[in-house]
């Protein structure tokens, strides 16, 4: 009977135990784990950009006058040499026509004193004047001389002041804004209007220090200098691009570096002023990566919550070395094969003890 009440006590406590881990196990939080794993994969880089005209070129009154002839309109297509603006001519008509009278008096004045200087040459070889004289009428032709090329060179400044007065495009483009009317009294320098030439434009873009140094080093000599283009309104421009340019220094307050790249633009839908996102892509082998709400940080530090073959979750510190929209790919701190929280790092404790619930790698 002693032995019976032994076995009944024993087998009690037994199931009290299992009962208790049983309910353990259920009171475990289950938590979604990622198995990381190293990859090839291909990098999707965006960056905003502002998009310039190959020319972009303002045109200013070069004089003052009235506007008279306005011969564009806002928007309109030209072609080199096209006349866009003409002032009024008669203010500048008449400074040439005085600059070529003064020419003509200053010629006069020359041949007088040419032939004053032959009577003195005369007049010495008979003794008749002295050889003062004769140094006296050469200063004067040289003098007169001297006037003509003043003459002329105010005629040609009056003409060149008239040339202003019609205003020609320097190339070929699309007119911008008209801010003036007809009619309008402008000064010198006044700006009439802007044109550019968009049958390719240039997009500027930064990127930083790191991501400079992965574009250079080019992914192990993968590196493709082609670029897309993302417009405003989130569509891909049907035109590939190409990095032109880099330039020769970073930027001390941002740390970042300017891009220059290039794209046709045959259908004219890109304009001067507009915006968009410049997408580099780039090439990444047996790259270790992870998603960016997996990863916490703590002083300037990023850790994840690795998970042990006994579920239970260590911190462990971890180094980026390139930030992806909603990933990292990590340089340091993990091994293939390593399991990590994938979510609910906010609820969980160093040494903690989850039930995993294994999750695939969604890129």
């Amino acid at each position: 009977m002693k032995n019976y009440l032994y076995i009944l006590v024993i087998a009690f406590a037994a199931g009290c135990a299992a009962k208790e881990n049983k309910e353990e196990e259920n009171t475990l939080p289950k938590l979604p784990v990622l198995q990381v794993n190293t990859i090839d994969t291909v990098l999707k880089h965006d960056y905003v950009t502002s998009i310039q005209a190959v020319k972009n070129v303002e045109i200013r009154a070069r004089v003052q006058g009235f506007l008279s002839k306005i011969f564009v309109d806002e928007g309109q297509e030209v072609k080199k040499g096209a006349p866009l603006f003409q002032l009024d001519q008669h203010e500048f008509l008449n400074e040439v026509a005085k600059a070529k009278a003064g020419v003509s008096n200053a010629q006069a004045e020359a041949k007088t004193a040419e032939v004053e200087l032959k009577r003195v040459k005369v007049l010495l070889s008979k003794s008749i004047v002295s050889p003062t004289e004769l140094e006296m009428a050469e200063a004067r032709l040289k003098a007169a001389n001297a006037k003509i090329e003043e003459a002329i060179s105010a005629q040609r400044n009056a003409e060149t002041k008239l040339s202003y007065t019609y205003i020609l495009s320097p190339f070929d483009g699309v007119i911008d804004r008209i801010p003036l009317k007809a009619g309008s009294l402008i000064d010198a320098g006044a700006l009439l209007t802007t044109i550019s030439d968009n049958h390719a434009v240039y997009a500027y873009f930064n990127i930083s220090e790191n991501e400079y140094l992965n574009y250079r080093r080019g992914n192990g000599n993968q590196r493709d200098n082609a670029v897309q283009l993302i417009l405003a309104d989130g569509s891909v421009y049907n035109q590939k691009g190409q990095i032109e340019t880099v330039d020769g220094e970073f930027d001390e307050k941002t740390g970042s570096i300017a891009f220059r790249a290039r794209f046709d633009n045959p259908s004219k839908l890109l304009r001067h002023g507009a915006t968009g996102k410049v997408r580099i892509t780039s090439y990444a082998k047996d790259a270790l990566i992870i998603p960016q709400k997996s990863v916490f940080e703590i002083q300037d530090k990023n850790y994840v919550f690795v998970v042990g073959a006994d579920s239970v979750v260590t911190m462990k510190t971890v180094i980026p070395e390139t930030r992806l929209s909603k990933y990292y790919i990590i340089k340091d701190g993990l091994n293939s094969g390593d399991r990590i929280l994938y979510e609910g790092i906010q609820s969980i404790k160093e040494g903690m003890r989850i039930e995993p619930l294994n999750v695939s790698r969604q890129m």
